[in-house]
């Protein structure tokens, strides 16, 4: 009986077990193509920005140097500090200096009481006019040895030329500080308003001469307007700046020429010798859009999914200039009315079938968060 029972309780779990497998084969629904949001490639006018790797300086960046040889005996400030103009900085020992100038006023005496001495032997014709003005000649010599030495030691006490931020100090009390030494004492620079330097290359330099209207260059600067300074953190400044100057020439070896950009700088946010990127604004007419989370990289080239015959992706090349801060310019590689896939494109494999669910522009970009201050140059 035990055998029979075992028996029966095996057939017993065979059947439930293929019972399950075969609901659980009907519930499970028919593998098909995959559904992929679409836009459809268009044609818009956009404000755009073109952006610049840029370098900041103070808009004074001032080397204080010796103009004298000597010990450094006392340093007044510390790296960072703020410093008026005129505020004492350094001072240096001038022992052997204050021993020149002595030596030079004595000179100055001897050589005064010869010509004291000479002008009434002059004056009674015992010794000739020549002699008398050799001895003032002596004189002036003398006196113009002083007052150097005299200045020398002045330049002993060294003070800012103007309000800034002190530097590094590379030096420490007791070290030789001399005239001729490459390297400055320190730095003070004038950060209240910073300059942003960066580089155009002739075809980005024609691009831009075509962008803003104007018979020359300070009629083309000033219909620029404000653009923006993007922080090593991504973040956008909060002050709006200005180009200020445009170098009049195309650096031979590089190929470039150089704009100066000018930000205030209240809270001292901005550091000299600091990067960041400038933005440009742009308003750029007939262009075509598509979102920054449809391109993809591949061995450096940026390329797109594009909706081909029988609803099957394939892989395209394009050329970016550019982006709104939420979509990338396309220039080379799609046409008006391309179907791209815009979201899950480096799942999909050149030749998959979907299913595609069309979006427009606005909704494919916000699907998925983007940083704005990203764009392509």
């Amino acid at each position: 009986m035990k055998r029979i029972t075992l028996a029966f309780s095996t057939v017993a779990l065979f059947i439930i077990a293929s019972c399950g497998n075969k609901n659980e084969q009907q519930q499970m629904p028919p593998s098909g193509p995959p559904t992929v949001p679409v836009i459809a490639v268009e044609k818009t006018d956009a404000l755009t920005y073109q952006t610049y790797a840029a370098n900041l300086e103070g808009q004074q960046n001032v080397e204080i140097r010796p103009k004298v040889n000597g010990f450094i005996q006392k340093i007044y400030v510390d790296e960072g500090q703020m410093v008026k103009k005129g505020q004492l900085l350094f001072k240096l020992e001038t022992a052997v200096l204050n021993q020149e100038a002595n030596a030079g006023r004595a000179v100055v005496n001897a050589a005064q009481v010869e010509v004291n001495r000479l002008k009434p032997l002059v004056e009674r014709k015992i010794i000739s006019e020549v002699v008398l003005e050799t001895a003032k000649a002596k004189l002036a010599q003398a006196k113009s040895t002083f007052s150097s030495t005299q200045a020398s030691i002045g330049y002993g006490t060294i003070t800012s030329p103007v309000d800034g931020v002190v530097g590094s100090i590379p030096f420490k009390e007791g070290s030789l500080a001399s005239a001729t030494s490459e390297m400055p004492l320190t730095t003070v620079s004038d950060t209240r308003n910073m300059r942003a330097y960066f580089s155009l290359n002739e075809k980005q330099l024609l691009q831009f001469n075509k962008n803003f209207a104007g018979a020359n260059t300070a009629e083309k600067l000033k219909n620029v307007g404000d653009i923006e300074l993007t922080l090593v953190d991504n973040s956008i400044y909060n002050q709006k700046g200005t180009i200020e100057t445009i170098n009049g020439s195309m650096n031979a070896a590089t190929g470039s020429t150089e704009f100066r950009a000018k930000f205030a700088n209240p809270e001292g946010l901005l550091r000299n010798g600091s990067s960041g990127e400038v933005r440009i604004p742009v308003m750029r007419k007939d262009i075509m859009l598509i979102p920054q989370t449809a391109v993809f990289d591949v061995q450096g080239k940026q390329m797109v999914l594009k909706i081909g015959a029988e609803n099957k992706v394939e892989s395209t090349v394009i050329k970016i200039d550019g982006s709104d801060g939420e979509n990338f310019i396309v220039i080379e590689g799609l046409a008006e009315g391309d179907q791209i896939v815009t979201a899950g494109v480096t799942k999909l494999r050149p030749g998959t079938q979907v299913v595609p669910e069309n979006k427009s522009t606005k909704e494919a970009a916000a699907a998925k968060p983007v940083d704005s201050t990203k764009t392509t140059k």
